[in-house]
C-alpha cells in the first residue's frame, strides 16, 4: 500500500506560505524589508520604460539569499526557482540574474541597506535584544578582488612626475632660447601645466609642417639637405613633448585617484595595499584590500562603513560621522580597543561628543607591566621635582624643562607636547 502519486492531476496552486517553519529566516526578512518607510523607495520610482520589479521584492530575495551564504547572481536566479522561502518572498517572479545584479549595484540601493540596518537596531531595542547604552567598534581587512601585482606607489609617481617636470621645461627652454618656438605665457614659471604642454606641441607641429612644406617647394639639392637637418631635431622634440602630455594626464589622474592614499590598484583603484592579518607565506606582503569598520552591540552589527586607509585610528572619526548621519545617535559609551587611541580621536569625541570614550591609549597596558614599572630608564620612572620643575634620570643628571613641542601630523591635526 502507497500513498497516492499521480503526477498528471489537476491540483490547485498552494500557497508556499504553509510550507514554511514559523522560525523560518523568510519571516524575519520579509518583516525586516516591510518596515522601511515608502519614502525610502520614491528613488527607484521611473515614469518611462517596462515597469521594474518593485524594490522590496529584491531586497527581500538578495537579503535571503546572503543569509544561506550565496552571492552570485545565477545561484540567486537558480534558488527563485527551486526554493520554497525565495518563491514565497518573490511571490511567483523570477528576476534574471542580469536584473539582481543591476539592482545590487545601484547607487540608491547603499542608502536602502543602510535603513535595513536602521530598522533591524529599532527592532533589537524594542525587543530588548540590546540595552542602546554602548557600542563596541573593531574593523577587519577585506582582500580586495584585484591582482597582487597591479599597484601604483604614490612615492613612484611623484618622483616620475618631478622627473617629467625638470625635463620638459629644460626642453622648452632650449627650444626658446635656440628660437624654434616662439615663448608662450605661463601660469608658473616652475611647472608646464597639460595645457602648456600641449601649446609646445602646436607650436612644434607648426614648426615641422612649415619646414616640411619649405623642403617640399625647393628645388636646390643642398637647401633641401639643410632644411631636413634643421628639422631633425623639432621633429625629435615633437615627438618628446606629445609623450610629455600624456604622461602628465597620466601622473593627474593618478595623483587624483590616491587622495590620501599612498597606493591603489589599477583593477581596483578604490582598494589600496595594506597589510592582511591572514599572511600564509609569512613574508609579509602587501595586497589590496579594504578596512572595513563596524559597530555592534550584543553581538549583532548596528552600522558599518568601509575605508581605503590602512589603519584603524585615521578611520574612527570619519566612521563616528557615518553613524551619526545615516544609521543612529551615539549612544552613551563608545568602546573599541587600544588600535584606535590617538590624541586626535580622543580631542574630537571630547569636545564634539556627547559620548564618554573607553578607549586605553597604545602604550597602556605595556605601562602597567611589573617590567617597565621597575625599568629605571623608563622616563616614566624617573623623580619628578615640583619646586625646580625637572626629572632625576638614573645618573643623578637633572633634566629641566625646556620648551614646548608643537607638531602637525599629515593628516593635519595640530598637537602640543
Amino acid at each position: 500500500m502507497f500513498k497516492n502519486y499521480i503526477m498528471n492531476q489537476v491540483v490547485f496552486p498552494l500557497d508556499l506560505e504553509i510550507k514554511l517553519q514559523k522560525n523560518d529566516i523568510a519571516f524575519s526578512v520579509h518583516d525586516l524589508v516591510e518596515q522601511i518607510p515608502h519614502e525610502a523607495f520614491d528613488s527607484f520610482i521611473r515614469s518611462t520604460g517596462c515597469p521594474a520589479y518593485h524594490p522590496r521584492m529584491m531586497m527581500k530575495i538578495i537579503l535571503c539569499a546572503y543569509t544561506q551564504s550565496v552571492f552570485s547572481g545565477r545561484k540567486i536566479e537558480a534558488l527563485l526557482g527551486d526554493s520554497v522561502r525565495m518563491m514565497w518572498l518573490a511571490q511567483g517572479h523570477e528576476p534574471s540574474y542580469r536584473t539582481i545584479n543591476r539592482f545590487r549595484v545601484c547607487p540608491e540601493v547603499k542608502a536602502l541597506l543602510r535603513e535595513c540596518f536602521v530598522q533591524f537596531r529599532c527592532h533589537l531595542v524594542k525587543e530588548k535584544h540590546i540595552d542602546d547604552e554602548a557600542i563596541f567598534i573593531d574593523g577587519t581587512k577585506l582582500e580586495a578582488n584585484a591582482n597582487k601585482f597591479t599597484f601604483v606607489w604614490r612615492k613612484t609617481v611623484e618622483n616620475y612626475s618631478a622627473g617629467l617636470i625638470e625635463r620638459s621645461n629644460q626642453l622648452y627652454d632650449e627650444l626658446v632660447e635656440k628660437e624654434i618656438i616662439p615663448e608662450i605665457e605661463r601660469e608658473s614659471p616652475e611647472v608646464l601645466s597639460t595645457k602648456e604642454l600641449a601649446k609646445v606641441v602646436g607650436k612644434l607641429e607648426d614648426t615641422v609642417n612649415e619646414l616640411t612644406t619649405t623642403i617640399e617647394s625647393s628645388k636646390d639639392v643642398s637647401e633641401r639637405k639643410q632644411l631636413r637637418s634643421a628639422r631633425k631635431m623639432p621633429k625629435q622634440l615633437l615627438k618628446q613633448f606629445k609623450d610629455f602630455v600624456a604622461r602628465k594626464q597620466k601622473y593627474e589622474q593618478a595623483m587624483a585617484t590616491f587622495g590620501t592614499r599612498n597606493s591603489y590598484s589599477k583593477t581596483d583603484r578604490d582598494a589600496t595595499f595594506m597589510w592582511m592579518k591572514d599572511d600564509y607565506m609569512k613574508n609579509g606582503q602587501l595586497k589590496a584590500g579594504y578596512n572595513v569598520q563596524i559597530a555592534s552591540e550584543g553581538q549583532y552589527a548596528l552600522a558599518y562603513d568601509v575605508f581605503p586607509n590602512p589603519t584603524d585610528t585615521r578611520t574612527f572619526i570619519p566612521f563616528l560621522n557615518t553613524i551619526e548621519n545615516h544609521f543612529f545617535t551615539l549612544p552613551k559609551y563608545i568602546v573599541a580597543d587600544a588600535g584606535y587611541g590617538s590624541e586626535e580621536n580622543y580631542e574630537d569625541v571630547f569636545e564634539n561628543r556627547t559620548a564618554t570614550l573607553l578607549i586605553t591609549y597604545n602604550m597602556y597596558r605595556k605601562e602597567k607591566t611589573k617590567r617597565a614599572q621597575k625599568n629605571e630608564f623608563n622616563t616614566a620612572n624617573w623623580k619628578y621635582d615640583e619646586e625646580t620643575d625637572s626629572f632625576t634620570c638614573p645618573n643623578n643628571q637633572q633634566l629641566t624643562f625646556r620648551h614646548l613641542s608643537n607638531k602637525t601630523d599629515r593628516n593635519g591635526f595640530f598637537s602640543g607636547v
